[in-house]
């Protein structure tokens, strides 16, 4: 609960007058809603995580990228939660928030996750009335502070002109901001200058992405450990990209059948006996066929036998829900839009992208795929009243720039994709280095399976496998908006800053073998 605003810059509120009704500007200049460059809005509250009762202050606004010559190029808008009664403030943890798109603004694990508030949705995540936020009674708040960043052109965030008052072209934007390493580059700027500004060098640090934001902070930890000198504890890889760890050809197309296995076993459209397994046995089964039997068989391509051909598409129908002559016609090979089309066509429903446990009604049952995605909508139907609400009337955050919940920074330059290998390199040269992954079973975006490749050949070598964790969920893209998964998954963050940061005087090194 908001109790009252601290703190609020004079040139906010001069900004705010040229913005009003009241302004004396001439009556033929239109009014144009401007961003302000670098200015805060600091409010102070109270909550309760875990049972432990503690204050903390927000600070909201913005704070300017600046290029080489030292000139703000963007503005970006941050929230920054910090807890008060911390005696010691450079051995506290900073959790650092992205989340992705690329084009995302970090409204969904900023008001569903980590943050003080969770959104108000039933206990699996739908959209219920009165829209807003709730107090989130398992907010990492209390072991760590927290600033969420929204990248150029997402939430308030947006481009400045240069000195002489002009815009820099397309092109020139797409070269400063949008792009796989422009995006790591500018961002890294901007985080050492939030953490210079807010004294925070010496406290132990996180990076922590969702979707694309994976493929942001993977890159980001060696940005600043090689760039900028910032060192990190860890990273938290929440439903992860490919992070440039490339699965073509059979493997992309084997890895989803766990997937396919998982919506399938929550919908009820598989046998009675796998039916009958719980959810992680059933997995455990599916992952095991995959690797040892699926994955080979799709790598054989045209010199399968008939006989294996026949026996494969069984299996995998008997797994996914589909039908033996559906997985025939396809080549053994089931296109996830597909699939979220055909799995319950006979019942004249579809399943979500994100999140395959939301349903979805089509015009019609032909086709093969879903008119749209039903789990995006919903998410879209709850988030976007409560985050203009909550920066407006609990944070007094007042602007009438539009907070874009996808912004446009398209098109977005993907080539030089290493973050994967980069984040290798971080943790390689950094023993302090660990990292997380969370994935929910029924995201067919970013399926876990992917996930669980993706840990397994970040390090190939497999002398960091102790660093590198996997967490999975009962639910889908954004685990954390099912009641019991908001609870475990941030029980998981806790315990992963916890046990990653080093006991007094221990060393980062690695011992002789």
């Amino acid at each position: 609960m908001n109790v009252f605003t601290k703190a609020i810059s004079a040139s906010w509120v001069t900004a705010a007058l040229l913005l009003s009704p009241l302004s004396f500007a001439d009556e033929h200049d239109a009014p144009v809603a401007k961003i302000a460059a670098d200015d805060v809005v600091v409010t102070n509250h109270r909550t309760s995580v875990n049972g432990n009762r503690f204050e903390y202050t927000a600070t909201t606004g913005t704070q300017p990228v600046f290029n080489d010559e030292g000139e703000a190029t963007a503005a970006l808008f941050f929230t920054y939660y910090e807890r008060q009664d911390v005696k010691n403030r450079e051995e506290r943890p900073l959790l650092i928030s992205f989340n992705g798109g690329p084009g995302s603004a970090s409204v969904w694990m900023h008001i569903a996750y980590t943050g003080p508030k969770s959104l108000r949705v039933d206990d699996e995540g739908f959209p219920i009335m009165p829209y807003g936020v709730k107090d989130n009674p398992h907010s990492v708040l209390d072991v760590a502070d927290i600033v969420f960043v929204n990248p150029v052109n997402t939430a308030y965030s947006r481009v400045l002109p240069n000195a002489e008052g002009e815009m820099p072209s397309k092109d020139e934007q797409q070269k400063m901001f949008f792009g796989v390493n422009a995006d790591v580059k500018y961002l890294a700027d901007w985080v050492n200058t939030f953490v210079t500004r807010h004294e925070r060098w010496r406290s132990p640090k996180y990076l922590i992405g969702e979707s694309y934001g994976t493929t942001r902070v993977s890159g980001l930890a060696l940005e600043l450990q090689n760039r900028q000198w910032m060192y990190l504890n860890g990273v938290i890889l929440v439903s992860p990209t490919e992070i440039g760890i490339e699965r073509q050809g059979p493997v992309e197309a084997a890895n989803r059948l766990p997937y396919f296995a998982a919506t399938a076993w929550y919908h009820n459209a598989l046998s009675e006996e796998l039916q009958s397994k719980d959810l992680t046995e059933l997995l455990n089964e599916v992952e095991s066929y995959t690797l040892n039997t699926y994955l080979p068989a799709l790598a054989k391509g045209a010199t399968l036998t008939a006989g294996e051909r026949d026996q494969i598409a069984a299996q995998v129908a008997q797994l996914s829900g589909l039908s033996k002559q559906t997985v025939l016609r396809a080549n053994l090979d089931i296109n996830p839009r597909f699939f979220w089309k055909e799995l319950l066509r006979d019942r004249g429903q579809t399943v979500g992208r994100l999140d395959s446990r939301y349903l979805g009604l089509d015009r019609d049952d032909v086709g093969d795929s879903p008119d749209y995605n039903a789990e995006l909508t919903s998410w879209l139907h709850s988030f976007t009243p409560a985050i203009n609400y909550y920066l407006r009337e609990e944070l007094n955050y007042v602007t009438d720039v539009k907070y874009n919940m996808f912004g446009p920074v398209r098109p977005w330059d993907r080539s030089n994709n290493n973050t994967g290998e980069n984040l290798r390199q971080a943790m390689a040269q950094n023993p302090y280095l660990n990292v997380l992954v969370q994935s929910g079973y029924y995201d067919g975006a970013t399926n876990y399976f992917d996930a669980k490749y993706t840990t397994w050949h970040l390090d190939p070598s497999g002398r960091m496998a102790d660093r590198i964790d996997f967490k999975g969920y009962r639910s889908g893209h954004m685990m954390y908006l099912r009641a019991e998964d908001l609870e475990s998954a941030n029980n998981d963050v806790r315990e992963f800053i916890n046990a990653t940061i080093p006991a007094d005087g221990e060393a980062a090194k690695y011992e002789s073998q």
